[in-house]
């Protein structure tokens, strides 16, 4: 008996050992899966903190955590479920799915550069705007106009992840992808709730005694400029990720032109200053997607605003 009990020690000890090389084996691709994904999760970051721009102090943590909650059941409920069906039985429709997400990425940031050039939203008197500001209404847009730039952006992160472990197993893809998610989601919005309590700290020390004091005045200072600088990266992060899409999705469905020649332009660019050649490309490729996301963008921008009831409003 006892030399079955050893036996049966022995088997739960391998069991034990083969449990954790399973659990390193994932780490170690959920690691590298989100890895691949490192660019889009920046652009997430620059884009969410114009969501709580102007709201109160007491109220950027909890909309950061309802945006958070959002971005997670996005990622585990909606996208991770379609993405491994879709995968496993219908890899073709992936893409255009993802180009429609770059399209609605496009849209979004021009609709924001059209907002921008031509002052609308902009002329209400600062009163109304922080009794705007203040309303329960508002909230609900910006929290649900967050969830579903996010949406997007997820979608990208979650489809570059998939791409990063496609030949692992059905059950391994699914909790790899779940922890990229769960890390990306912590990741992003624990940067964002850093960056937004920033001013809040900075005015604590401040308000202080010593060295802490020169240097809480200069966060309370340059957190206003951090933040609008954070809301044009963001919008520019939507329209070259979103034209970064498109020109990917055109080249997998066989019009390869316009990357192909983009991505030769970059190398060239790249090749006439070798001391930051990588640097180089990596712009390059950024602003020709960003032109391409602005094109495409405003064209859509065009078209709704064309609309008839989007022209009966303007009046």
């Amino acid at each position: 008996m006892s030399g079955g009990l050893v036996a049966l020690l022995d088997d739960v000890a391998v069991i034990a050992r083969l449990a954790a090389a399973s659990v390193d084996d994932i780490g170690a691709a959920a690691g590298k899966a989100g890895m691949k994904a490192i660019g889009v999760v920046v652009d997430d970051t620059a884009v969410t903190p114009r969501y709580v721009t102007g709201f109160s102090p007491d109220r950027e943590l909890p909309i950061i955590w309802r945006i958070a909650r959002g971005s997670l059941r996005n990622k585990v409920v909606f996208i991770l479920p379609a993405a491994l069906l879709l995968s496993q039985f219908l890899p073709v429709a992936i893409t255009p799915i993802l180009m429609l997400g770059g399209a609605y990425l496009c849209y979004e940031g021009a609709e924001k550069l059209y907002e921008a050039v031509t002052g609308h939203g902009g002329h209400a008197a600062p009163e109304a705007q922080a009794a705007k500001l203040s309303t329960t209404e508002h909230e609900e847009q910006m929290v649900s106009g967050a969830i579903r730039t996010d949406f997007i952006l997820s979608a990208e992160i979650m489809a570059l992840s998939l791409a990063e472990v496609a030949d692992e197993s059905f059950w391994s893809r699914t909790v790899i992808l779940i922890v990229v998610a769960v890390m990306i989601t912590a990741l992003v919005y624990g940067v964002v709730g850093l960056i937004v309590k920033m001013d809040d700290l900075g005015l604590k020390l401040a308000n202080g005694t010593g060295a802490g004091r020169a240097f809480g005045r200069g966060l309370v200072k340059g957190m206003p400029m951090v933040l609008s600088a954070l809301s044009v990266i963001g919008t520019a992060a939507m329209l070259w990720v979103g034209g970064h899409i498109l020109l990917v999705g055109l080249e997998e469905f066989g019009l390869g032109g316009p990357y192909h020649a983009l991505h030769d332009l970059a190398v060239a660019a790249g090749h006439a200053v070798p001391a930051i050649e990588g640097v180089v490309e990596w712009l390059v490729e950024t602003l020709g997607s960003a032109i391409v996301g602005v094109v495409v963008g405003a064209i859509i921008v065009a078209l709704m605003h064309l609309r008839p009831g989007k022209k009966a409003a303007a009046h």
